[in-house]
């Protein structure tokens, strides 16, 4: 494994956003470096502003593991109307998917329910004792198991001690506190982040799926015209995979 600073792992935060997921990989002990193509001034490690899927492979390579968040919008429900509709969102799940399979690092994709993950678990912020549901998928070449604790949202319900962040139904304090966030966020950052407690939990499995997996070569990575396939054509990069 790579290591800086003290001897941590390296992590790179693809999607980034304000770090929701990045806080709860580096209590998890991981250095995280976040790339998004918006400015994320906010966010709270060293950052990239550039396309995460435009990347060069030694960068890549010069990681342990990644992380990755694309837009979620394709898929999630609070959408379903706007698509119904005709707009259109970017639908990056399977390039994203096939990109950090090529790399042959540890990865762990996280999106919404509906998106096209495949063996993925379910979160909820009831497993974490957090005051939002807040579903989120992860899929991951390493196997990851779930909390103790199991979800309990269906005993509950929005306004009796939970929150969500979507929408105008809560405050940015009221929507940070029931996230576990406890910097500096605007409400727009807030309304795409994950609490930071998924990431601190899956983030030990990770690091030590990392450490068990072989090193990448570098000399054996993508081509610039597999690399350009694989961006046009993912899927059939991961049908000849075992994790499509």
């Amino acid at each position: 494994m790579s290591t800086q600073g003290a001897n941590k792992p390296r992590l790179l935060d693809l999607f980034c956003g304000a770090g929701g997921a990045g806080v709860g990989y580096a209590r998890a002990g991981w250095d995280v470096t976040g790339v998004d193509v918006i400015d994320q001034p906010d966010y709270p490690f060293t950052f990239w502003r550039g396309d995460a899927l435009a990347l060069d492979y030694e960068k890549l390579l010069s990681f342990d593991a990644i992380h990755a968040s694309p837009p979620c919008q394709a898929y999630c429900t609070i959408t379903s109307s706007a698509r119904k509709r005709g707009i259109v969102y970017p639908d990056l799940y399977l390039k994203t998917k096939a990109m950090l399979v090529a790399s042959g690092l540890p990865y762990i994709i996280e999106n919404v329910p509906g998106s096209p993950s495949r063996n993925a678990i379910k979160l909820c912020g009831t497993m974490f004792g957090l005051g939002v549901f807040r579903h989120r998928l992860f899929e991951s070449n390493v196997r990851l198991q779930l909390p103790a604790t199991a979800c309990t949202c269906y005993k509950n319900r929005i306004g009796d001690g939970f929150v969500t962040v979507a929408g105008s139904k809560s405050t940015k304090a009221d929507g940070a506190q029931g996230m576990g966030i406890d910097w500096h966020i605007t409400k727009a950052q807030l309304v795409e982040a994950i609490p930071p407690a998924y990431t601190e939990f899956l983030g030990c499995q990770l690091m030590s799926g990392a450490a068990n997996a072989p090193a990448a070569n570098q000399d054996e990575r993508p081509s610039l015209k597999e690399t350009t396939r694989i961006y046009r054509d993912p899927r059939s990069l991961l049908m000849q995979t075992s994790l499509w």
